[in-house]
């Protein structure tokens, strides 16, 4: 019935399928078919991407936004594996080009590899074909080094509207911001990075860092430390998304419907 429904609409929309393209109308109805489904309990009306999630256990996700530098890589990957922790790195594109060894390193090491775009752009400011142009290009990058097509997006800047979050929905993929900012990028101390992020983490929390943030590597250890001694458990985050239908509410948790 579904695909009868979709079959109605391509032939009820054949300029939008001319004017966009067959390959954008394919992606926005596999998205429609086969990803999660944003419920009608959505308490915003405005499209949001994840912040954070409703977990009943200590689980929370750390992150790392790669798009420049590639200084501190390989000891993120180093600390990380002294705690015995997963994360979710989200590399632009051309960081993949430029650094396509140290993406092999952390899909080896066992981390999530997810896009965050290919040039680092405003989305905001793109169409619909451009931002699936911008997705699906650092999307193939990825996949070529790594063996996985990535199913997480994050906006360049934290920036987004309803025109980027949907086009990202349409293309199977869940947007993911955060609700915990480490602050990294500001070239905070190694006790400020930790003191933010301790007093801010809940469970369902994800974390932003920066690979190439001067401080990080500093703050990393001692943050792990309190995670783990307060009963957290960390993992990649898709691993902390509810599966299934959900909505997200206006602060953008992602809550089981």
């Amino acid at each position: 019935m579904v695909m009868g429904r979709l079959g109605d609409w391509v032939r009820g929309h054949k300029n939008f399928v001319s004017g966009v393209g067959l390959v954008l109308a394919v992606a926005l109805l596999f998205g429609f078919v086969y990803s999660p489904r944003v419920v009608g309990a959505a308490a915003t009306e405005r499209e949001l991407p994840v912040y954070c999630v409703q977990r009943d256990g200590k689980y929370v996700s750390l992150t790392f936004d790669a798009a420049w530098g590639n200084e501190d890589t390989q000891i993120l990957i180093d600390t990380l594996a002294k705690y015995n922790v997963k994360a979710t790195f989200f590399v632009v594109g051309e960081w993949v080009d430029k650094y396509p060894e140290s993406v092999k390193a952390l899909a080896d090491a066992g981390h999530e590899v997810m896009n965050h775009s290919d040039a680092h752009p405003h989305m905001s400011r793109l169409s619909a074909r451009e931002i699936v142009a911008e997705v699906e290009a650092a999307n193939d990058k990825i996949e070529a080094v790594t063996g996985v097509r990535p199913t997480l997006f994050r906006c360049p800047y934290g920036e987004y509207d309803d025109n980027v979050i949907g086009t990202i929905q349409g293309l199977g993929m869940t947007a993911i911001q955060w609700n915990v900012d480490s602050l990294d990028w500001k070239e905070l101390s190694a006790q400020e990075i930790y003191d933010r992020v301790s007093a801010k983490v809940e469970p369902g929390s994800i974390v932003l860092f920066h690979n190439a943030a001067l401080n990080t590597p500093e703050a990393l250890p001692s943050i792990l430390e309190y995670l783990l001694s307060n009963g957290y458990t960390v993992v990649p985050v898709s691993q902390l998304l509810l599966e299934g239908d959900y909505y997200i509410d206006h602060t953008g948790r992602q809550c089981a419907a």
